[in-house]
């Protein structure tokens, strides 16, 4: 329940950042100042490695929500999902630590869109992540690119995503929803 307060916070700050200020370029490294709450620790006493992922959607809903992404995909009906992360740790977050939530875009594809978070304590890297996220329509079905950029304008000056980057999208990629993906552990 806490990451949902969260949620809605970083919502309403971005939001209103976004009438005081206009939007952010898409290519600007999103930061957000956070700390360690009890209640994302596990019994190590420190950030439990799956909050680290709840609390990157923060990064995204901020980065999203002040550049005027987001608000362009909510009026046509589109949703971003997560079709792959992949996360390194590097140092322990303790509780009560404060950290800055680094987000940016990475790039994109002709089917996904890719962006970085990381986790970083006076300039050092504690965790990073990669996202592959796919653009979704609610009535159903993906979202072209082309249609996505039409709509939110097709960011300049994003550097290519790197050849590692899209070798671990193949290599962890799951067959499609349209075909057999059985559980067989030979």
């Amino acid at each position: 329940m806490n990451v949902l307060w969260r949620t809605l916070l970083v919502l309403f700050r971005a939001r209103r950042r976004l009438r005081r200020e206009g939007p952010v370029d898409p290519n600007s490294v999103g930061r957000l100042r956070l700390r360690v709450l009890p209640t994302d620790i596990d019994l190590l006493r420190h950030l439990n490695n799956g909050r680290y992922l709840s609390l990157f959607d923060l990064g995204r809903w901020d980065l999203l929500t002040r550049t005027g992404i987001a608000g362009a995909m909510a009026s046509h009906g589109w949703y971003a999902v997560v079709a792959a992360e992949t996360i390194t740790f590097r140092r322990s977050l303790e509780l009560w630590q404060r950290f800055d939530l680094e987000t940016r875009l990475l790039g994109h594809d002709d089917r996904a869109v890719y962006l970085e978070h990381r986790a970083v304590v006076k300039g050092e890297i504690y965790a990073r992540a990669i996202i592959r996220a796919r653009i979704l329509r609610r009535s159903g079905g993906t979202v072209p690119h082309d249609e996505l950029f039409a709509a939110v304008g097709r960011p300049e000056g994003v550097p290519d995503v790197e050849a590692w980057v899209h070798e671990w999208a193949a290599a962890s990629a799951l067959p499609s929803t349209k075909r057999p993906a059985p559980s067989d552990w030979r």
